[in-house]
């Protein structure tokens, strides 16, 4: 029972923080950032559009803009937008819409997304995309 106990509040720690990216920007801990992604895959229908939003998660001295870019890693999945820039002084949520095409073929897909600060590291991250039949 308690190892059940221990697992739940495991996954449920994990959804609500989701995954994040290695830290860019500057190295301390204050000075960088990672992108928050959603931890589980997202299922899309087959000619769906599904929305999915993604956090810029900043260390408490980083005020820098960082431009964000997003690409589908293959053809049958879109991404929208394919670019976002988060000024320093915003909170840090992109809002992203994923499309599968009517005819895409069913299985898994990634959407890759780079953040690059105006100055420092950049960091990189993935969202998992399952395509299900309608």
């Amino acid at each position: 029972m308690k190892t059940a106990v221990a697992i739940m509040m495991t996954l449920a720690v994990a959804t609500f923080f989701g995954c994040t990216s290695p830290r860019g920007g500057g190295m301390s801990g204050g000075e960088g950032f990672n992108i928050g992604t959603p931890t589980f895959d997202t299922k899309i229908k087959q000619g769906e559009t599904a929305s999915v939003t993604i956090s810029l998660n900043r260390g408490e001295h980083f005020k820098r803009d960082v431009k964000l870019e997003i690409r589908a890693s293959a053809m049958g999945v879109s991404v929208e937008p394919t670019q976002a820039l988060v000024k320093g002084s915003e909170k840090g949520d992109v809002q992203l819409r994923i499309t599968a095409a009517k005819d895409a073929n069913l299985g898994a897909y990634t959407i890759f997304v780079k953040g690059t600060p105006a100055a420092g590291e950049s960091t990189t991250t993935e969202i998992q995309v399952k395509v299900v039949s309608p």
